[in-house]
């Protein structure tokens, strides 16, 4: 029979995990990013559907399901999602180029190369977000627009340490390269070709790199 306390009433027992532990609480911090998290990907994926313009609250805490509270405790609005989702895929897309130049052991054009199979593979990977950053950015909003064109930039900078320095070489050749790799991503992307992003590599690689072959 189950113990009682004192005027009869059932004794409270905390629940306990099998083992006899009790579950740890997850960090607040943690549940708010996995909340921020669900809410860009569901933006994502919803303006890679019906596009960014069409996409409303109401459709984004649907798909995230959260609260259109718990959206509005994160964010301003539609187009904050939109930017932080942007920053969150660019900074992971310029951590691989990055460690995929590193990792190749050899000159420039191996660096150039192991830079393009990263960035081919994140669009590969994650195509929701690629036409997100690379289609929907450019005709969203204003800011979102200048988000696309200075991380653009960011890759010609990039990209210009990578390269030689070429006097030959207009100044700007780093932005044709650069441009030219983005405009045939775009082209894929709209396509509904972004899985095949990777089969890219070596008509890309020759794009990036003949010219400073050439004028070797």
């Amino acid at each position: 029979m189950p113990p009682r306390v004192k005027g009869g009433t059932q004794a409270r027992q905390t629940p306990k995990r099998l083992g006899g532990s009790p579950r740890p609480a997850l960090p607040r911090e943690f549940i708010a990013q996995h909340k921020q998290r669900r809410i860009m990907d569901a933006l994502a994926e919803l303006t890679a559907e019906q596009g960014y313009e069409a996409t409303k609250i109401s459709d984004i805490v649907r798909r995230a399901g959260v609260a259109r509270k718990t959206l509005y405790d994160n964010f301003e609005g539609k187009e904050e999602v939109f930017l932080a989702a942007f920053d969150s895929a660019r900074d992971e897309v310029m951590r691989r180029v990055e460690e995929g130049g590193a990792d190749a052991d050899g000159d420039w054009q191996e660096q150039i190369e192991g830079g393009l199979a990263a960035f081919l593979g994140f669009v590969a990977e994650q195509p929701t977000l690629a036409r997100m950053c690379m289609i929907e950015a450019l005709s969203a909003t204003p800011a979102t627009t200048k988000r696309y064109e200075d991380a653009l930039e960011a890759f010609v900078e990039l990209t210009r340490r990578t390269l030689p320095q070429d006097g030959r070489l207009p100044d700007t050749i780093a932005e044709t390269v650069v441009g030219g790799v983005a405009w045939i991503v775009y082209q894929q992307i709209r396509r509904g070709e972004a899985a095949r992003a990777e089969d890219l590599l070596p008509e890309l690689t020759e794009f990036m790199t003949a010219p400073y072959l050439a004028s070797a």
